[in-house]
């Protein structure tokens, strides 16, 4: 789309079986960022059947407008049919910037609405930022490795499109009593337009928590040794009421699900407490955990660079550490109860 017919900024919505996901609230509030540096406005756009009740939700979370497209073709998730109904939304709205999570259902929208829009798209941002000269959006992510990190720019062509991993931006607070108009937009034959059938859904239910759910994480790495030896981890986190987490070589050695992974290539987490216990820090460990509120590192190695990231640090075997400092906690509990 030309640049200069373009304003605003949209925030694809996504929702499964009514429920948001949490990083279309993330992006509501950095969007709001945007928008206040382009002197704009934050336009949701929610997708999916029976889903307007959702709409107060995100009003509450910085929506300006909230455009919805109601269709029961749209229940479950599907490629066609909703890239067809987010490209005319996009048409109908014309956004300067458009973002969406980058989930597994994010990641396999965004590039093919990229395509259909004739715009660039950058994946798995950790960074977004207005240029005050330009007034492009500066889009940051880790390159080679996780190495470096790139800003790229999309100047010429318009939405400028960015997938943005859960749990990098900050949701802002919820503001009560706030009222966004809602506009309905309907797209003709979104149901001709499937060119899958879904026959069966099987859902799988974790007794674990989400790791990017999680206030405290008591994460390990290859320093732990073995997949037995995260007992030991387990039984810190159930004292302080948190999950266990693991670096990318514990992920690797098969020792834990890929979905506790931490890091570049795993999930980004912001808990209250982050427990880094064998874990050298390598940068892109660190992508994944370094806005935890206090992090603590034990690792038997001094010159470790989680050290670097942490607040309070211990040199020796997490090992040996880790199952006195769950005692210490035990007794200290006790102790307070008995009182």
């Amino acid at each position: 789309m030309e640049k200069h017919n373009c304003n605003g900024v949209m925030i694809f919505v996504q929702q499964t079986d009514g429920e948001i996901a949490p990083v279309s609230l993330e992006l509501l509030g950095k969007g709001r960022e945007l928008a206040e540096a382009l002197g704009t406005e934050v336009t949701a756009a929610l997708l999916g059947s029976c889903i307007q009740p959702l709409c107060g939700t995100l009003a509450r979370y910085g929506a300006d407008r909230i455009v919805v497209v109601d269709d029961p073709a749209l229940e479950t998730y599907m490629t066609e049919p909703y890239t067809r109904a987010m490209a005319e939304v996009v048409r109908r709205y014309t956004p300067d910037i458009l973002l969406c999570g980058a989930t597994a259902l994010g990641r396999d929208l965004a590039p093919r609405l990229s395509a259909r829009l004739h715009t660039g798209l950058t994946a798995d941002c950790t960074g977004l930022e207005i240029d005050p000269e330009t007034r492009n959006l500066m889009m940051t992510r880790p390159a080679f490795g996780g190495n470096i990190m790139a800003t790229i720019a999309c100047p010429d062509h318009r939405p400028q499109m960015a997938t943005v991993r859960p749990g990098v931006m900050r949701r802002a607070d919820p503001a009560e009593g706030a009222r966004p108009p809602v506009e309905i937009v309907r797209v003709e034959g979104l149901a001709e337009s499937r060119n899958v059938d879904i026959l069966e859904i099987v859902k799988t239910i974790s007794s674990k928590k989400d790791i990017q759910d999680a206030r405290v994480l008591v994460a390990g790495g290859r320093g732990m040794g073995g997949p037995e030896n995260f007992a030991v981890l387990e039984e810190l986190a159930d004292v302080l009421g948190g999950t266990v987490a693991s670096s990318r070589a514990g992920v690797d050695a098969g020792w834990v699900g890929k979905d506790r992974q931490v890091g570049q290539t795993g999930k980004t987490v912001r808990p209250d407490l982050y427990i880094a216990c064998g874990i050298s820090g390598a940068i892109q460990h660190l992508a994944g955990m370094e806005d935890s509120e206090i992090i603590v590192a034990i690792n038997t190695d001094p010159s470790a660079p989680i050290f670097e990231a942490a607040d309070y640090g211990v040199v020796g075997d997490a090992l040996k550490i880790v199952p006195q400092l769950t005692e210490s906690i035990r007794n200290a509990r006790a102790k307070k109860a008995e009182v």
